[in-house]
């Protein structure tokens, strides 16, 4: 009876272990089951137009943070590619300039999608074209534009820009625009209009009527509340988090997440590490600043602060934006065998803010971006190919599959189709 006794406590110690091993691969395996199922959408990716020609262009893997491989490989169904330019001087020349730039954007992503790539990759318009071409097995490309600046003050480009497939528009950047104050007034509490100027006011009445989402990401907390009270339809902030976690004028504070959800709109949360954890995310940029620095002067290429950017040259920012990704790369990997490296901005943190917005406007309300290729990028999510990480760090949080299928997409289409009913009442009447 003692040895039965002992084999059977043995037995039930196995027993118990084993039960915990098949846990632990259920997890993961439940992470990758819903990760499959879902349609996974990151609402910012910018873009470098270097990227895209016949020979270098997404089909291959690049050094840069999305590109069709680096999709496949994580699970990435939708990535909004952006047309971004900066913000100059409220003028003709400079409306005139990045314009050229604007429109040089929107032609390499469709170039991507109909030359180069063809059968792996397509441009949606709506919600209806995102669910078709994710059940073909293609990826879905869709096309924001951040900041309004190019449009210069003809409202008629606000059309043109539409018909070229934009389906999302912030009016403002890092500066104040022709059409709305930006967040950035808050350093030195010096504002252009005070919200909206009277053309951001006819601009979000065409956006309306023409079914184009307008994007707070960037403007002012003024400019956003003017919006809400303007507008006929949701909103959304594509690449924004959480001011109560993290104080930045880049997030949204509770007042504005609150507006968020009675106007019934979505707000995209951002893996990008300032915006997230700043004490965390300030330890490891100083530290990693000297290590880039270090790789550049190896290698012989110059590197710049971001504080530099805006003084830099066309030809000085084309150079950067060419090395950025090769030297992020290189310096990444070296800090890999680093033991006195402090602790980078991750996963974690970033659904900490999913949890926290959730919280307090709820699971309709919140969605993910990462930023990718434009600063954004956290440890577990450092480009497209991690994305499942996220997936099966929502899961370990006790969200449910419906509640990932709506953070991961569904909210943000919901909120496409909103506003392009909207618009088709509109332009009925």
């Amino acid at each position: 009876m003692k040895k039965l006794g002992i084999l059977l406590g043995v037995f039930l110690l196995f027993a118990c272990a084993e039960g915990e091993k098949t846990k632990a691969e259920t997890m993961t395996e439940k992470a990758q089951r819903i990760h499959e199922k879902v349609i996974t959408i990151d609402t910012h990716d910018d873009i470098n137009v270097k990227n895209f020609t016949d020979s270098i262009n997404y089909a291959q893997r690049l050094d840069n943070q999305v590109n069709l491989p680096k999709m496949k490989e994580g699970g990435l169904d939708v990535a909004w590619f952006i047309v971004y330019t900066g913000q100059d001087s409220l003028n003709a020349e400079g409306y005139a300039k990045a314009s050229a730039n604007a429109i040089s954007k929107f032609d390499a992503i469709h170039r991507l999608c109909t030359d180069y790539a063809p059968n792996d990759i397509e441009l949606a318009l709506t919600s209806a074209d995102v669910r078709r071409i994710q059940k073909s097995g293609k990826k879905v490309a869709m096309i924001g534009v951040e900041n309004a600046y190019p449009i210069g003050e003809d409202l008629s480009k606000f059309e043109e820009y539409h018909k070229r497939g934009a389906r999302y528009i912030s009016l403002s950047h890092n500066g104040h625009s022709q059409f709305c104050d930006s967040n950035t007034g808050e350093k030195d509490s010096i504002w252009l209009h005070n919200g909206l100027s009277e053309l951001g006011q006819s601009a979000v009445k065409e956006m309306n009527r023409l079914g184009i989402m307008i994007d707070i990401s960037h403007p002012s907390k003024e400019s956003m509340e003017q919006m809400v009270a303007l507008s006929k339809a949701p909103i959304i902030a594509s690449h924004s988090s959480a001011r109560a976690l993290c104080d930045h004028s880049r997030n949204l504070d509770d007042e504005q997440l609150k507006l968020l959800k009675e106007n019934g709109g979505v707000v995209q949360t951002v893996a990008f590490s300032s915006y997230l954890n700043a004490e965390k995310h300030e330890a490891r940029a100083a530290y990693m600043k000297e290590v880039y620095q270090s790789v550049a002067d190896s290698l012989r290429l110059n590197w710049y602060d971001r504080s530099q950017f805006a003084s830099l040259s066309d030809a000085e920012k084309g150079e950067f934006m060419e090395n950025y990704p090769k030297i992020m790369k290189i310096g990444k990997d070296l800090v890999k065998t680093k033991t006195d490296a402090p602790a980078a901005v991750n996963v974690e943190d970033f659904v900490n803010h999913i949890d926290y917005m959730v919280d307090l406007i709820g699971i309709d309300h919140v969605g993910i971006s990462s930023d990718f290729d434009g600063g954004g990028g956290i440890d577990g999510w450092s480009d497209a190919s991690e994305t499942l990480n996220v997936t099966t760090e929502l899961v370990k949080r006790g969200y449910s599959e419906e509640e990932i299928d709506k953070l991961w997409g569904r909210n943000l289409l919901r909120v496409l189709d909103e506003v392009q009913a909207i618009a088709k009442e509109i332009q009925a009447n």
